[in-house]
């Protein structure tokens, strides 16, 4: 099993930055992917970036160019949030695929984090 904890978010005013940090424990080699979503209010979660463990990157199209994954040897993973809007405020929520091999078969795990919020606001 995974567990994980995001921390980093808060109050900060648009065109600020910010980073959140995904830290991640337990069966940690077995992860294969690492993605950040977020939930605005009244909105459905979204997948916003996620980064694989051979360091390959993807990002929704509402948010290229302003947010950056990445991840340290650690496990732990960065969401590097740039010029942040008012729409950017939501909660940020930090998942873990893993591989497991269950009675002969592969299946693919997944674990969510608490979430951390993210408001933009003046």
């Amino acid at each position: 099993q995974v567990q994980l904890v995001e921390s980093g978010g808060g109050l900060v005013q648009p065109g600020g930055s910010l980073t959140l940090s995904c830290a991640a424990s337990g069966t940690i080699p077995n992860i294969h992917t690492i993605s950040w979503h977020r939930q605005a209010p009244g909105m459905e979660r979204e997948l916003v970036a996620n980064i694989t463990d051979g360091g390959a990157t993807n990002y929704a199209d509402s948010v290229k160019g302003r947010f950056t994954i990445s991840e340290d040897l650690g496990k732990r993973t960065y969401l590097r949030i740039n010029g942040v809007k008012p729409e950017d405020t939501a909660v940020y929520y930090c998942k873990a695929n893993e591989f497991v091999w269950v009675g002969g078969e592969l299946r693919d795990y997944y674990y969510w984090g608490q979430g951390t919020q993210v408001t933009v606001s003046s």
